[in-house]
């Protein structure tokens, strides 16, 4: 059997390299204009791509055994993540009503410069469209600071800090 430090270990190294994977596909997203299908798709891959190295261990590893470590700084870390969650789920109620009505112009196949994507929304776009930006930022904002939380606690718990401190 694997002991828990190695699993903690791998999971440790796969929410890190989640980072990255957010951080490239939010830069490009913010770089490339237009935003067709295929820069949307090249988008998603490294968000999603991000959110599974996220995802994945939280469901299969994490979540399953709080209960059993029920102190303090865990529920800290829980509480930041689940805050992260909350976030991407504020986000997704813009980014739905955005792509809808991207979509229902063709704008991600016949890009029109000239058509606003206020002028295709309803009147309520420009809510959408900062739903969508204080989810994203508010989850990379939760992210970080589960992240930091889940970190320490990882020094703190297989005493990597015992030779340092």
């Amino acid at each position: 059997m694997v002991s828990d430090g190695a699993v903690a270990t791998v999971v440790l190294a796969s929410v890190t390299l989640s980072f990255p994977c957010f951080a490239y596909g939010a830069w490009y997203i913010i770089e490339t204009e237009p935003v067709t299908w295929d820069v949307l798709v090249h988008h998603l891959k490294f968000v999603g791509t991000g959110l599974a190295l996220t995802t994945v261990p939280m469901v299969g590893w994490m979540a399953p055994r709080l209960l059993d470590q029920l102190n303090g700084f865990a529920m800290v870390h829980a509480f930041l993540g689940l805050q992260a969650y909350a976030m991407l789920a504020f986000g997704f109620t813009g980014i739905v009503r955005i792509f809808k009505a991207k979509r229902d112009h063709d704008l991600y196949n016949d890009y029109d410069q000239d058509l606003l994507l206020d002028e295709i929304g309803s009147d309520r776009m420009d809510h959408w469209r900062s739903r969508l930006r204080i989810g994203v930022f508010g989850y990379v904002f939760f992210w970080i600071l589960a992240y930091g939380a889940g970190f320490v606690r990882y020094l703190l718990r297989y005493r990597v800090l015992d030779g340092i401190l």
